[in-house]
């Protein structure tokens, strides 16, 4: 069954859902989930509508400029894409493979909907990776006096590829406001997130030592402001005066291997909605 999903915010009124349900019904559509939240604090409606294009009037490369009509009139931000479409993902990747090597078997195995292109790297052992997969890789090495150069060639890779979604498996390097700007909102990043928090290097060592009781991961969208975008998934474990230092690293990269793969999911599978930089994800 082809779907059309559409994802809509706009400000809080009454009739919302009867006009998006009545353009979808008039057309002979069936919805098949209608996912929908208001932000109280301000006013904002946000909902995710899929529906079943098997008997639906309007052609697919037409419903976009139709449903146009309705969203003027609502004042409504929307974006429309439908389920069999397939996005092309790009990795970067630095020297720590455990992100990366878990989101290739969940793409290998199916159970991510998406397609990988390229895995970019300012390291090379991440190729024995990329060839085990059949995916191209790219060694771009960047630093301090190198970055705009590198960037570019990223960026070319990327365009080369048709990249649509951006992922940083453990990417140590920051990217330039430049480069987030082409991709608003289609960068996810993977970091440590710790109660209370450790900033910079070696943050499993620090929180070893301080004696946390609990260690998580967050996964987000980038944006300018280092590790403060639109928050997609988190999550925690708790650790005790038992876990050995080992136990801290191996237990966070637990933890980031499986909140990015949520996040790229519910990303792929056009189930996230950016606003007021925070998200809604209609997971359900």
């Amino acid at each position: 069954m082809r779907t059309a999903i559409l994802l809509v915010s706009c400000p809080d009124r009454k009739g919302l859902v009867r006009e998006i349900s009545d353009f979808i019904a008039r057309n002979d559509g069936n919805i098949v989930n209608f996912d929908q939240h208001i932000d109280e604090q301000t006013k904002t409606f946000l909902a995710r509508v899929e529906w079943d294009l098997s008997s639906f009037k309007i052609p697919p490369s037409r419903i976009e400029e139709e449903f146009k009509k309705v969203a003027k009139r609502f004042g409504m931000n929307f974006r429309l894409s439908f389920s069999d479409s397939v996005k092309n993902v790009a990795i970067f990747v630095s020297r720590q493979e455990h992100c990366l090597y878990d989101l290739m078997h969940r793409f290998h195995s199916g159970e991510l909907k998406g397609r990988v292109v390229a895995i970019i790297s300012n390291h090379t052992n991440a190729k024995k990776t990329a060839d085990f997969f059949g995916v191209p890789f790219y060694h771009v090495p960047k630093n301090k006096e190198n970055k705009k150069e590198a960037e570019e060639k990223e960026l070319e890779i990327l365009r080369k590829h048709k990249a649509e979604l951006v992922v940083l498996a453990r990417y140590m390097q920051i990217l330039s406001p430049d480069f987030v700007k082409l991709y608003e909102n289609r960068i996810i990043n993977i970091h440590h997130s710790f109660l209370p928090a450790f900033p910079g290097a070696k943050p499993y060592e620090r929180a070893f030592r301080r004696g946390v009781k609990i260690i998580g991961a967050t996964a987000h969208y980038v944006n300018e402001e280092l590790d403060a975008g639109p928050i997609i998934e988190q999550d925690v474990v708790r650790v005790s005066h038992k876990d050995t230092l080992s136990d801290f690293i191996r237990k966070g990269k637990d933890l980031e291997k499986l909140v990015l793969a949520r996040a790229v999911r519910w990303h792929l599978e056009d189930k996230v909605l950016v606003y007021n930089q925070k998200t809604v994800v209609f997971e359900g």
